[in-house]
Protein backbone atom coordinates (compact mmCIF):
# COMPACT_ATOMS: atom_id res chain seq x y z
CA UNK A 1 0.00 0.00 0.00
CA UNK A 2 1.35 3.51 -0.96
CA UNK A 3 2.36 6.37 1.93
CA UNK A 4 0.08 8.99 2.06
CA UNK A 5 0.43 12.62 3.06
CA UNK A 6 -2.34 15.50 3.73
CA UNK A 7 -2.33 19.07 2.59
CA UNK A 8 -2.93 21.69 5.05
CA UNK A 9 -5.08 25.12 4.43
CA UNK A 10 -6.22 28.00 5.63
CA UNK A 11 -10.03 28.14 5.26
CA UNK A 12 -10.58 31.82 4.83
CA UNK A 13 -13.24 33.84 5.31
CA UNK A 14 -14.76 31.48 8.14
CA UNK A 15 -15.13 31.41 11.43
CA UNK A 16 -16.21 28.38 12.36
CA UNK A 17 -16.74 24.73 10.73
CA UNK A 18 -20.59 25.35 10.14
CA UNK A 19 -19.20 28.42 8.03
CA UNK A 20 -17.43 25.38 5.33
CA UNK A 21 -20.28 23.25 5.73
CA UNK A 22 -22.53 26.15 4.42
CA UNK A 23 -20.52 27.11 1.67
CA UNK A 24 -19.98 23.91 0.49
CA UNK A 25 -23.83 23.47 0.52
CA UNK A 26 -24.38 26.47 -1.38
CA UNK A 27 -22.17 25.52 -4.24
CA UNK A 28 -23.98 22.16 -4.55
CA UNK A 29 -27.07 23.30 -5.07
CA UNK A 30 -25.70 25.16 -7.86
CA UNK A 31 -24.04 22.09 -9.38
CA UNK A 32 -25.86 18.72 -7.87
CA UNK A 33 -24.12 15.79 -7.92
CA UNK A 34 -20.56 17.37 -8.09
CA UNK A 35 -18.01 16.72 -5.33
CA UNK A 36 -16.79 19.44 -3.51
CA UNK A 37 -13.38 21.27 -4.77
CA UNK A 38 -11.28 23.61 -3.68
CA UNK A 39 -9.29 25.25 -6.48
CA UNK A 40 -5.73 26.21 -5.89
CA UNK A 41 -2.96 27.56 -8.01
CA UNK A 42 -0.09 25.11 -7.82
CA UNK A 43 -0.41 21.52 -8.93
CA UNK A 44 0.89 19.57 -5.94
CA UNK A 45 3.74 17.68 -6.72
CA UNK A 46 3.44 14.63 -4.37
CA UNK A 47 -0.31 13.85 -5.82
CA UNK A 48 0.37 10.12 -5.78
CA UNK A 49 0.35 10.42 -2.14
CA UNK A 50 -2.26 12.83 -1.64
CA UNK A 51 -4.18 10.22 -3.61
CA UNK A 52 -3.15 7.35 -1.44
CA UNK A 53 -5.48 8.04 1.13
CA UNK A 54 -4.68 11.77 2.00
CA UNK A 55 -7.08 14.61 3.34
CA UNK A 56 -7.53 18.51 2.95
CA UNK A 57 -7.21 19.45 6.55
CA UNK A 58 -8.87 23.25 7.06
CA UNK A 59 -7.59 25.46 9.31
CA UNK A 60 -10.33 27.93 10.82
CA UNK A 61 -9.20 31.00 13.14
CA UNK A 62 -5.72 29.74 13.70
CA UNK A 63 -6.67 26.13 14.43
CA UNK A 64 -7.27 22.99 12.47
CA UNK A 65 -10.35 21.87 12.95
CA UNK A 66 -11.88 19.76 10.33
CA UNK A 67 -10.76 17.41 7.14
CA UNK A 68 -12.03 16.36 3.78
CA UNK A 69 -10.77 13.13 2.11
CA UNK A 70 -8.97 14.07 -1.32
CA UNK A 71 -11.19 12.18 -3.72
CA UNK A 72 -9.14 13.70 -6.87
CA UNK A 73 -6.89 16.40 -8.72
CA UNK A 74 -8.63 18.06 -11.83
CA UNK A 75 -7.42 20.50 -13.83
CA UNK A 76 -8.85 23.72 -14.15
CA UNK A 77 -8.39 26.84 -16.71
CA UNK A 78 -10.39 29.93 -15.75
CA UNK A 79 -11.36 32.95 -18.50
CA UNK A 80 -7.32 33.58 -17.72
CA UNK A 81 -6.37 30.76 -19.30
CA UNK A 82 -3.87 30.09 -16.40
CA UNK A 83 -4.00 26.19 -15.67
CA UNK A 84 -4.83 25.32 -11.76
CA UNK A 85 -5.98 22.48 -9.76
CA UNK A 86 -9.30 21.10 -8.70
CA UNK A 87 -8.55 19.52 -5.69
CA UNK A 88 -11.76 17.31 -5.64
CA UNK A 89 -13.25 16.22 -1.82
CA UNK A 90 -15.29 13.69 -0.24
CA UNK A 91 -18.35 15.10 1.06
CA UNK A 92 -17.91 14.20 4.57
CA UNK A 93 -16.24 17.04 6.94
CA UNK A 94 -14.62 15.09 9.63
CA UNK A 95 -13.89 17.15 12.56
CA UNK A 96 -10.60 16.77 14.32
CA UNK A 97 -8.74 18.04 17.43
CA UNK A 98 -8.13 21.46 17.04
CA UNK A 99 -4.21 22.08 16.57
CA UNK A 100 -3.18 25.33 16.48
CA UNK A 101 -1.47 27.06 13.27
CA UNK A 102 -0.15 30.09 11.99
CA UNK A 103 -1.13 32.14 9.20
CA UNK A 104 0.87 30.52 5.74
CA UNK A 105 -0.24 31.05 1.73
CA UNK A 106 -1.03 28.40 0.22
CA UNK A 107 -1.08 24.74 1.31
CA UNK A 108 1.40 23.15 2.86
CA UNK A 109 1.89 19.08 3.02
CA UNK A 110 1.04 17.49 6.37
CA UNK A 111 2.68 14.20 7.06
CA UNK A 112 0.08 11.69 8.83
CA UNK A 113 1.97 11.37 12.18
CA UNK A 114 1.61 14.96 12.42
CA UNK A 115 -1.95 15.28 11.49
CA UNK A 116 -4.68 15.78 14.49
CA UNK A 117 -6.76 13.12 15.81
CA UNK A 118 -10.32 12.59 14.57
CA UNK A 119 -13.06 13.30 16.94
CA UNK A 120 -15.14 10.35 17.64
CA UNK A 121 -18.04 10.72 15.63
CA UNK A 122 -21.30 12.68 16.80
CA UNK A 123 -18.62 15.27 19.00
CA UNK A 124 -18.59 18.66 17.64
CA UNK A 125 -15.43 19.63 19.61
CA UNK A 126 -12.71 18.48 22.04
CA UNK A 127 -12.66 18.76 25.39
CA UNK A 128 -9.15 21.23 24.59
CA UNK A 129 -8.85 24.75 24.77
CA UNK A 130 -11.03 27.25 22.94
CA UNK A 131 -9.01 27.91 19.53
CA UNK A 132 -8.26 31.45 19.77
CA UNK A 133 -7.00 31.03 23.23
CA UNK A 134 -4.84 27.24 21.53
CA UNK A 135 -3.58 30.24 18.74
CA UNK A 136 -2.98 32.91 21.63
CA UNK A 137 -0.66 30.83 23.59
CA UNK A 138 1.16 29.55 20.59
CA UNK A 139 1.71 32.55 19.91
CA UNK A 140 3.55 33.14 23.17
CA UNK A 141 5.11 29.97 22.65
CA UNK A 142 3.11 28.41 25.45
CA UNK A 143 2.03 25.42 23.63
Amino acid sequence: MKKHINLVKLCVGADQVEDLIIWQNQRAALDPGAAPRHVTRMWPKRSDELLAGGSLYWVIKGAILVRQRIIGLDEVVREDGIRRCGIRLDSDLVRTAASPRRPFQGWRYLKPEDSPPDLREGRDSDDALPPELQSALADIGVL
